[in-house]
């Protein structure tokens, strides 16, 4: 897919461990509190999908991102704004079913009477909070019809399963790209997949096989929801973005086996799709790979780009909390136009 690819070589960022690293590459600070991009994103466009919700998170790999829930957490907006995280596997969503007893039309009386109930409370109060509930429980009532649709995966073509290299009944990141694009197809805003184990120090994580097979992990089935966005005619509007929280020494750690450190100076991020240039590199390092020489992008610049490429001003796209305007780059943040089409 390299000629769909727009490649950034000189990506920098501010944190150097995982934790405050990954809130900062989602939310553009590195302590908890601020909203994730996926927020940002959902707050100032909405979200084309009455029946699921506007930002899905899918995760996979032994285990969750460090930072957890915070990751794709609304902050200060309202909390009808944070993510949705699916359970990996064929069963994504919990309690779709009523209890015993509470058929469909009983349990649709029960939503629109709490709906009205939370209304007028909501009059008295003012509180957003109560219309995120609201919200809450109709996409729940929407969802038992349209989530057992979207999770029957199973219903696609070998070929497309293949492609993915999906395996009946395996919790997968492969699983979870074929799933993105289904809820891409579907109107959802916002789908941020996770796949973690990357952080190749050394000792039983070296690079020499746990990399690789983290690679495998993810390589064919990023590559086909690319291919695959690209041959429904999708891709020209859906904007796909993939990278870590920071880069990886050049140079080695002393180990005894190979590995490599943290690096916040230089590393490679790419996006395909939405707006971005393909078949373009921007930026490169000096010779070891320790810094940028040309086109380095940091965080905040990042952000900048990729909210234009959606139609939103970085510096326009406020909300005032504690009695001053937040943003998702704060008071930082430049624009990256060459790689924009």
């Amino acid at each position: 897919i390299v000629d769909d690819v727009c490649w950034m070589r000189g990506m920098a960022t501010d944190v150097f461990n995982h934790g405050p690293a990954k809130l900062f590459m989602n939310c553009g600070f590195q302590t908890p509190g601020r909203p994730s991009l996926g927020a940002w994103v959902t707050y100032g466009l909405g979200s084309e999908s009455q029946d699921l919700p506007g930002f899905v998170v899918l995760q996979s790999g032994p285990r969750g991102p460090r930072g957890g829930s915070t990751l794709w957490s609304s902050g200060f907006l309202p909390t009808g704004f944070q993510g949705v995280p699916f359970r990996s596997g064929s069963n994504p969503i919990l309690h779709l079913n009523n209890p015993p007893g509470i058929d469909r039309e009983m349990q649709g009386d029960f939503t629109r009477t709490l709906a009205q109930l939370n209304h007028l409370q909501g009059e008295v109060t003012n509180d957003p909070e109560i219309m995120t509930r609201t919200q809450a429980y109709e996409t729940a009532f929407a969802m038992q019809m349209s989530a057992p649709e979207l999770s029957r995966i199973e219903e696609e073509s070998q070929q497309t399963l293949d492609d993915y290299g999906v395996e009946e009944g395996k919790p997968s990141y492969a699983r979870n790209c074929l799933l993105a694009r289904r809820l891409v197809e579907r109107g959802v805003r916002f789908v941020q997949l996770y796949h973690t184990n990357w952080d190749h120090h050394g000792g039983s994580e070296n690079l020499e096989g746990a990399l690789e097979e983290v690679c495998r992990d993810v390589d064919r089935a990023s590559a086909a929801l690319v291919q695959d966005l690209k041959q429904r005619g999708l891709l020209e509007e859906t904007l796909v973005i993939w990278g870590g929280e920071f880069g990886r020494t050049p140079m080695g750690e002393t180990r005894a086996t190979i590995g490599r450190d943290h690096h916040v100076d230089a590393f490679t991020m790419w996006m395909a799709g939405g707006g971005v240039k393909p078949g373009y590199i921007h930026g490169a390092t000096d010779e070891l790979g320790f810094g940028p020489v040309e086109g380095r992008v940091h965080v905040h610049d990042l952000h900048a780009t990729v909210l234009h490429l959606l139609g939103l001003d970085h510096k326009r796209l406020t909300y005032r909390f504690q009695g001053r305007d937040f943003r998702l780059t704060d008071v930082h943040g430049q624009l990256v136009p060459e790689i924009l089409t």
